[in-house]
């Protein structure tokens, strides 16, 4: 895995279990479209606001692939559309850290 796509949310603290739905859908369908999942996570101790979520990728060329492949996936689709139509989102970011190497 030459780099990662680190995803930080704000949530909703009374909605954790919507987002805990989204977080699920996606836990099939990254994989489906090529993306490594290293996984979800929701807030359990410390902050009740923040959730991650970590995918892998060969290169930001594969990512950017993938991102192709997401936009016109109807389940991808309609996971983004559950997300802003149920607002537990109240941001979102993306980095891109790659790992120390020895």
């Amino acid at each position: 895995m030459a780099i990662t796509c680190f995803i930080r949310y704000e949530i909703e603290p009374f909605r954790k279990d919507d987002f805990r739905r989204y977080a699920q859908a996606w836990l099939h369908i990254i994989p489906r479209l090529g993306g490594q999942l290293l996984g979800y996570w929701l807030p359990h101790e410390g902050t009740s606001t923040e959730a991650w979520g970590l995918i892998g990728f060969d290169s930001l060329a594969t990512y950017e692939a993938y991102r192709a492949r997401l936009k016109a996936d109807p389940e991808a689709q309609a996971n983004f559309a559950f997300a802003a139509r149920e607002r537990f989102i109240r941001a979102e970011w993306r980095t891109f850290p790659e790992p120390v190497q020895p």
